[in-house]
């Protein structure tokens, strides 16, 4: 255990609880895909499990992590201070290019094709890219996800270069326009990537909004979206 960062997290448990008894921690690195950090109280002990990744970082995030953590954990109001010297870490560019390198690196994508029982991937993406982008588009590994989510619908991994579309729309009575809208909106973000903007991820810019106007059934789409 790194005694850094045990003493990282002891301080700013006294910080947090200047009263309460100093429990025992157990603080790690772990070979994680991404800035994975967990905390969890067992037995009276805390165990946190740190992304690798955040190996040598400044002392100022280590603390900021340790407080968010720790804050998370004993629902404690975050200070700004701390919340703002991660996320400016977290979405700097040299950070989230060595993030990217190891979600390739150690990431798995689990392909289970693109042929639906109702829905060919393929074919809707092909039909899209010739209504809305000439034709131009280079296609990415499409793929079905493996259960029907309700709360990730679609995404796209950008470290696989990969489209999942979740399989709660491969059934007869989805509508075309929903699958339609749901692919268009992934296919938008190959054309316009996450930007960091002032610290803050931008994934969702002034131009990605307006190309998704061009969808005609957007309103209709969104609704059924939200019924789901």
């Amino acid at each position: 255990m790194n005694s850094q960062l045990f003493s990282v997290f002891e301080r700013e448990y006294r910080v947090l609880r200047p009263r309460a008894p100093m429990p025992p921690f157990d603080v790690r690195f772990y070979r994680f895909t991404s800035l994975n950090t967990t905390i969890r109280l067992r037995e009276g002990r805390i165990r946190v499990h740190l992304s690798d990744l955040l190996e040598g970082a400044p002392e100022r995030v280590l603390i900021a992590i340790a407080h968010i953590l720790l804050a998370k954990l004993y629902r404690k109001p975050i200070e700004p201070m701390h919340a703002d010297h991660y996320r400016r870490f977290t979405s700097s560019e040299a950070v989230l290019h060595q993030t990217e390198l190891i979600r390739q690196v150690r990431g798995r994508k689990k392909m289970l094709g693109v042929q639906g029982t109702h829905y060919n991937l393929e074919e809707v993406f092909d039909a899209l890219n010739g209504r809305f982008f000439h034709g131009l588009l280079g296609r990415p590994l499409l793929t079905w996800s493996s259960h029907s989510a309700r709360r990730s619908l679609g995404h796209y991994d950008s470290a696989h270069n990969t489209i999942v579309i979740s399989r709660i729309f491969d059934r007869p009575n989805t509508p075309r326009f929903a699958m339609e809208y749901l692919l268009f909106h992934e296919m938008l973000h190959l054309m316009h990537p996450v930007k960091v903007r002032a610290g803050r991820r931008c994934v969702h810019g002034r131009e990605f909004r307006a190309d998704e106007k061009l969808f005609p059934e957007l309103k209709d789409a969104k609704a059924y979206l939200k019924r789901l």
